[in-house]
């Protein structure tokens, strides 16, 4: 993809889309995605990873619940990943990441995701700019296994929140008793450091764009979720799926459980 400038790109969406209007647009695409899941499910030939990654408040939740959360929890799993405990630091840094590859059949959503490695560690120096290249490169064949070994499907969302969208939602944190429970005192540090984070995203935008970044404005929680919802759709219409016929008395409920 062409080299990204965030401060250049918008975080609000174009005019031509309406807030009440997309809203409805959205009903209609989850009433169909659930149509597409449960089809996905019963083929058992392809599998979705979808990567939601941003700065902290720039709505990963909100996506999960509002898009992912109609599906049948059946072939829907969601990973959330934080900081790596110690057996998992022992290991590789894609080691905790790769056990929660999707199988066939099922949607499985990374809320963070192996990209952490090369922002959060190199934003705070934990790792040297040589170990940040090494990691990119093993990022790399790490989605192109998945793609061309499993038939999974990837898709990468950045929700791409401004500063100002950003402090106004952490600060709900501190005023809104529905939302004091996601409060972290270390937010705001980290928001301190936003510069930092867009340059360290560019960079992954540069580097780790085989399976190509869809920069998603987040500054609206009603197009960004409208946004993510019809790529899903999209992808899982572009597949052909087919319902599986019967073949000796058997099909893939076999498989499936």
């Amino acid at each position: 993809m062409p080299a990204v400038k965030l401060s250049a790109t918008p975080t609000i969406p174009p005019k031509k889309f309406g807030k009440e209007e997309t809203k409805e647009r959205l009903k209609a695409i989850l009433d169909e995605l659930d149509d597409l899941q449960n089809l996905l499910y019963a083929e058992h030939k392809h599998s979705l990873l979808v990567v939601l990654q941003g700065m902290d408040a720039s709505g990963k939740d909100g996506v999960i619940r509002d898009v992912f959360g109609t599906m049948n929890p059946m072939g829907v799993r969601v990973q959330p990943f934080k900081a790596p405990t110690q057996e998992e630091a022992d290991h590789d840094f894609l080691w905790r990441i790769h056990q929660h590859a999707p199988a066939k059949g099922m949607i499985q959503v990374f809320n963070r995701s192996h990209y952490e490695d090369v922002l959060v560690q190199r934003v705070h120096n934990w790792i040297d700019v040589k170990t940040v290249y090494r990691r990119f490169e093993a990022i790399n064949h790490f989605e192109q296994l998945l793609e061309r070994h499993n038939n999974t499907h990837i898709l990468k969302f950045y929700l791409h929140v401004s500063a100002e969208a950003q402090m106004q939602r952490l600060e709900e944190r501190t005023k809104d008793p529905r939302k004091m429970w996601k409060y972290n005192e270390k937010d705001f540090a980290e928001a301190k450091l936003y510069k930092e984070y867009r340059k360290a995203y560019e960079d992954v935008f540069k580097y780790c764009n085989d399976v190509p970044w869809i920069i998603v404005p987040a500054d609206h929680n009603w197009y960004k979720e409208y946004l993510i919802a019809k790529t899903v759709m999209d992808t899982l219409k572009s597949l052909k799926m087919k319902f599986p016929k019967l073949n000796n008395g058997k099909n893939n409920a076999d498989k499936n459980g």
